[in-house]
């Protein structure tokens, strides 16, 4: 790969990640400004529900009884350390590709929610999805990209290990 095809490959990559980020500052914001403090609303026959809330904890709202002081080592400096490591694994391994597409997307709503949780000590979450009883928790643009970013990597991880077989 020329030079220029690895810088042009890594600004994209870096701009996917910074959009993502910015997509996600942007959706919270104005989930602050226009759902906190009002009732929840419901589109699409129900399927979509946009409502305001701070998650204190990580993923469904795990760990939000914890104490602070123990929150914020756990929460902040732990998740902080290893979205940093992810990205040293993820050199050490040269990885290219989908593999790398998809630690860009994890990587960018892990640290959106980490800034969150930095500034403020709870996540913005304002989405909720089904149909009938059946529903998602409640969640936001970087919960999608974290969890999009990882299914890539699983997947791509997975494959590799079928075709190693």
């Amino acid at each position: 790969m020329s030079k220029a095809n690895f810088i042009l490959k890594h600004l994209l990559l870096l701009t996917a990640v910074l959009s993502i980020v910015g997509c996600d500052r942007v959706t919270k914001l104005a989930a602050t400004e226009f759902l906190a403090g009002a009732p929840t609303r419901s589109y699409f026959h129900d399927v979509v529900r946009l409502g305001y809330a701070e998650n204190p904890g990580a993923f469904l709202s795990l760990g939000a009884d914890l104490p602070v002081s123990v929150r914020y080592p756990l929460f902040i400096v732990a998740s902080g350390l290893m979205l940093v490591m992810f990205v040293a694994y993820a050199v050490s391994l040269r990885w290219i590709g989908w593999s790398l597409f998809g630690l860009c997307l994890f990587i960018a709503g892990g640290a959106s929610n980490w800034l969150d949780r930095f500034a403020t000590g709870n996540v913005v979450d304002f989405l909720n999805v089904g149909i009938g009883p059946l529903r998602t928790g409640i969640f936001n643009v970087a919960d999608v990209a974290l969890m999009a970013g990882f299914l890539i990597v699983a997947i791509c991880e997975f494959r590799k290990g079928d075709l190693q077989s």
